[in-house]
């Protein structure tokens, strides 16, 4: 069983799949850290200082009981959700570049003319008859 499992994790791709998620975890970090760094506190300022990471609506304000110990408030957090949705748009448009890009690239070499060692050994052929016939 550990022989097949050791087979199974060491095609390649498998190795390719797991490359992938661990930069795909770490590309989404920065872009997270992009949107909520740079993006959105001029986002922020365009529509009047607001601070999305902040905005929530209060479902249940937070209680204090007799004892003082403090039931903190139930809070719906649609500015989090709102960075999410922006986190998500832009990964999902840099992915449609470099696919795009890579498209591109692939119909290149697709289209690129195969450059030929020389000619076939039915042409060779063709003409050694032809020159013969001659």
């Amino acid at each position: 069983m550990f022989k097949e499992f050791k087979e199974f994790a060491m095609r390649g791709n498998v190795m390719d799949m797991a490359i992938g998620i661990i930069i795909g975890a770490s590309f989404g970090k920065i872009v997270s850290s992009f949107v909520s760094d740079v993006i959105m506190p001029p986002v922020g300022i365009l529509v009047g200082g607001v601070d999305f990471s902040n905005l929530v609506a209060i479902i249940k304000p937070e209680v204090i009981t007799e004892a003082g110990s403090i039931i903190p408030a139930v809070t719906l957090n649609y500015g989090m959700f709102i960075n999410t949705v922006i986190d998500f748009l832009i990964v999902a448009l840099a992915i449609f570049v470099v696919v795009k890009v890579m498209n591109s690239m692939k119909k290149k070499e697709e289209q690129k003319p195969e450059e030929s060692a020389g000619p076939t050994e039915v042409e060779l052929l063709t003409e050694i008859r032809d020159s013969l016939k001659k």
